[in-house]
């Protein structure tokens, strides 16, 4: 004679197979611990770039960390790496409340990087011009940030180009200025210069000193000329393409881990998973 079956084996029929949904579960974690390392990986370089300029001997201690482009490392990585803590915890312990806030994060991560689209498609012109302010900013404080200094020396190296319109812009700079009693009077920066190594295998830091007080055709030969302001523009719309290709795949992997999420918050509501 069969016995009845069991509450727990009903359930079981019921309630559909668990190790897929095991399996789901486990693998929301581990999606979510990658994440969580990136965001650890973030936050040490931004921890890192602090404390490495606070310690320079010419540190500018007295700037407001506001302004400081590595704060901005430090808050995307703390913020990544407590919302992928959370959805690695609520995955792992089966916790409604913690992939909650997770799904919660991801819609208003998704719904902020849809806005600033379109306000990067309907704002151009402002957005372009707050670029050329931030670059004459960065231009006016090169020798007292590192983390400006090295921004803008990239720029101009990669991109071949010197100051926002022109090579006479580092005029403004302070330092550079003819009428400066120092050193880097009527100079740029050796990133404007066309050949800083000059034949060594060392760049040569004073390639671009008296570079302000020569004529058109003598500073054309020794330095990049031209603005970054006009070759920051071309040289992104030329990774328009790029740039919107990677936005899609970072939705793409926000979408996935929601989508997980959702699953496995669906199991525990159903009973297919166990806190």
């Amino acid at each position: 004679m069969a016995l009845p079956a069991g509450p727990g084996l009903a359930a079981a029929h019921r309630h559909g197979p668990v190790p897929f949904s095991r399996c789901v579960r486990y693998l929301a974690f581990l999606w979510n611990l990658l994440f969580l390392l990136l965001g650890l990986l973030t936050l040490a370089v931004g921890v890192w770039g602090l404390l490495t300029k606070s310690s320079l001997p010419g540190g500018d201690r007295g700037a407001p960390l506001g302004s400081d482009p590595m704060l901005l490392f430090v808050l995307v990585g703390l913020v990544a790496s407590a919302v992928s803590l959370a959805g690695c915890l609520g995955a792992l312990r089966a916790s409604p409340c913690l992939l909650r806030f997770f799904l919660g994060a991801l819609l208003v991560f998704g719904g902020l990087e849809l806005l600033g689209g379109l306000l990067l498609l309907l704002l151009r012109r402002r957005l372009r011009d707050a670029l050329q302010d931030l670059l004459l900013l960065c231009l006016l404080r090169y020798q007292e940030d590192p983390d400006l200094q090295f921004l803008v020396d990239e720029v101009q190296r990669s991109l071949q180009c010197c100051s926002l319109e022109s090579y006479r812009d580092w005029e403004s700079n302070l330092y550079f200025n003819c009428s400066s009693p120092g050193v880097q009077a009527c100079g740029v920066p050796a990133s404007c210069c066309r050949q800083p190594l000059q034949g060594g295998s060392v760049p040569n830091a004073q390639c671009g000193l008296g570079a302000l007080a020569l004529g058109p055709a003598a500073a054309a030969a020794l330095l990049h000329t031209g603005g970054c302001g006009a070759a920051m523009a071309a040289g992104l719309r030329g990774q328009a393409g790029a740039i919107a290709a990677g936005a899609v795949t970072l939705l793409l992997l926000e979408a996935v881990g929601a989508l997980m999420a959702l699953r496995v918050l669906g199991d525990i509501t159903a009973g297919r998973v166990w806190q």
